[in-house]
């Protein structure tokens, strides 16, 4: 690889589409972000397909830009959020808004399911390795089948978000292995299961599923049209690509046995990259399938920053638009001891519940502990405290191996505070690897590896160094006292 070639990642995540330039050592050189507000309304979380083209092209122009007089784009590779649903027709043209991963419409098709076969959840699980969300592909495409079928019947696919991308940009219809094993379907193989095909109702429709493809694996190239929306050459190789978790395990150098990565991001996520699949704890978590014959066995607890960006808006109104809202809102949470003087917080965010560490979609965020003695202080150093609790909890249901360090990825990372947390909360060492953008990254280097710089995509997600916070123990008694107060406030709200 010549010293001016450079790769491109794109990450299109839920509420921020973002692209970023890196050279031939996985160094970011440049990158740009536009946000992509999700519309929320009853249950139901969508995206506006022109609003989300418009940020993936303004944002990949803005590198094509950055790339002038320092090198030449040789490949892009694609990164989104897993599973959810962007219905096409034949000629490509989304048909109605982009169905997010958060969505709750298919509740009623996994109610008809269980209504029918009370063990369907755990068969469904031994077969795909992931507790069912009613944000996957299947079960959504299901409850459009009958609840517009008028539409439906225009349809050509039902894609995923990057695939979406990856089609306008090269024309080409497909998904990858990543995608295709969580939709739900089989980990073992790392592909689509007939049989979870046929037990949503799908197999007469199963021609809406795309094609699926290694997330190595060159998809189609940049065309002419695409070329002259987002400014890249035409004709640029586009790899298939993975989900923004796989992509986070592959760019922060966590494709490797044995290595703990955390994702604390708008999803709170802890996981342990395994050489086989692993199904236990049954009817738990998820199994994400990774290139080169690897799983990624993951606890999420669905929220992340999430939590304290919400926390924030409604608290600490009068910091909005501040250069230092982040510098101010450290503050108000260094100054309170741990335990946050009582109060817990449980972050359970999502409209979509939880499904670790158990699978409760009725599950929701809320505080306890408040008296009219609690200020906003204890209340945002009770949400920091309830994530990182929250990371203790998923620890504990991998069981990763003794001393092993958590790499932890996402924007809740750059706070040393929440990594300080973190440490003391989970008694292991927190490692931030060094760079950003981890979700762009693993997918430049997936492109990468379509190209033949590396021999293999575990080969380009070799480990890279980074910040490292220890647990110091100074505050052992007062962390285990939060700790027995998060359970309990835990165990009186999940079913």
């Amino acid at each position: 690889m010549a010293t001016t070639d450079l790769l491109l990642g794109l990450d299109a995540g839920s509420s921020v589409c973002k692209a970023a330039l890196f050279d031939g050592a996985g160094r970011l050189v440049a990158m740009a972000a536009e946000p992509t507000p999700l519309l929320r309304a009853g249950g139901r979380v969508e995206s506006d397909p022109a609003r989300a083209w418009a940020a993936a092209s303004t944002v990949l122009r803005r590198m094509a830009q950055a790339a002038e007089g320092r090198g030449r784009i040789v490949g892009l590779g694609l990164s989104g959020a897993m599973v959810g649903g962007w219905v096409v027709d034949a000629a490509g043209q989304t048909l109605r808004s982009g169905i997010n991963w958060e969505d709750s419409r298919a509740g009623w098709v996994i109610d008809r399911l269980r209504a029918a076969n009370p063990q369907v959840l755990s068969e469904i699980f031994a077969v795909s390795g992931s507790a069912l969300q009613q944000g996957c592909t299947l079960p959504l495409l299901a409850a459009l089948l009958e609840e517009e079928p008028a539409l439906m019947a225009r349809a050509a696919a039902i894609l995923t978000y990057k695939d979406w991308l990856r089609l306008r940009l090269t024309g080409v219809i497909a998904t990858d292995a990543s995608e295709a094993a969580v939709s739900p379907g089989d980990a073992r193989s790392q592909a689509r299961s007939a049989a979870l095909i046929d037990l949503f109702g799908l197999t007469g429709q199963a021609r809406l599923l795309p094609p699926v493809l290694p997330s190595a694996g060159i998809a189609g190239h940049v065309t002419a049209r695409a070329a002259a929306e987002t400014g890249l050459p035409e004709g640029l190789p586009v790899v298939a690509g993975a989900g923004d978790v796989v992509a986070n395990v592959i760019g922060a150098g966590g494709l490797r046995p044995g290595a703990i990565i955390g994702l604390l991001g708008t999803t709170c996520m802890v996981g342990l990259c395994r050489p086989e699949p692993v199904f236990t704890p049954p009817d738990l978590g998820l199994l994400f399938s990774l290139p080169d014959g690897h799983w990624f066995r993951a606890m999420v607890n669905v929220a992340g920053t999430l939590n304290l960006d919400w926390a924030v808006s409604l608290l600490c109104p009068d910091l909005a638009g501040r250069a230092d809202l982040w510098d101010r809102v450290t503050e108000m949470a260094a100054r309170v001891p741990v335990g946050s003087r009582g109060v817990t917080y449980l972050p359970y965010l999502s409209e979509s519940g939880i499904i670790a560490p158990v699978a409760d979609p009725a599950a929701r965020a809320g505080f306890g502990g408040l008296t009219p003695a609690v200020g906003r202080d204890e209340m945002i150093r009770a949400v920091y405290e309830g994530v990182a609790l929250s990371i203790a909890d998923l620890c504990d249901l991998l069981a990763p191996p003794e001393g092993a360090p958590i790499v932890l990825t996402g924007g809740g990372g750059r706070s040393a505070l929440w990594c300080a947390m973190i440490a003391e909360a989970t008694g292991r060492e927190v490692i931030v690897p060094d760079g950003q953008e981890f979700g762009a990254r693993g997918a430049a280097l997936l492109a990468a590896t379509a190209l033949g710089l590396f021999g293999s995509v575990i080969e380009a997600s070799a480990a890279v160094a980074g910040r490292s916070t220890l647990p110091t123990g100074a505050e052992s008694g007062a962390w285990a006292a939060a700790r027995a107060a998060y359970r309990h406030a835990r165990d009186r709200a999940l079913r």
